[in-house]
């Protein structure tokens, strides 16, 4: 399985703005049932999904101005970024079909 890309606070604007593909960022942080729970989902999608939509991941513990700006009050969550925008908000454990069932609408 591949592991999501992470991302810092110093990485997180350009990583965002330059994907040329539609990019999911997991917001987690490793005390998180939910967060641990739901990473080998999101790895199988990565795989499933690469050159449609890119994934990363962003540690809110170690990296809080990104949690901060995007106003991340509950994780997991994980947001979809197209042109640096912001397209959709998944906030919570949910299963593989919901997941691939919110990135489908992307394309």
């Amino acid at each position: 399985m591949a592991e999501l890309k992470a991302l810092t606070d110093a990485t997180f604007g350009q990583a965002v703005a330059e994907s040329p593909i539609p990019i999911l960022v997991d917001f987690w942080a490793p005390w998180c049932g939910p967060c641990l729970k739901a990473a080998p989902i999101l790895e199988e999608l990565s795989e499933e999904l690469a050159g449609k939509v890119a994934f990363a991941k962003i540690n809110v513990d170690e990296n809080n101005e990104a949690a901060v700006n995007w106003k991340i009050v509950n994780i997991p969550c994980l947001i979809v970024f197209k042109g640096g925008q912001e397209v959709t908000r998944i906030i919570g454990l949910k299963t593989k079909k919901d997941y691939l069932k919110q990135l489908e609408t992307l394309s």
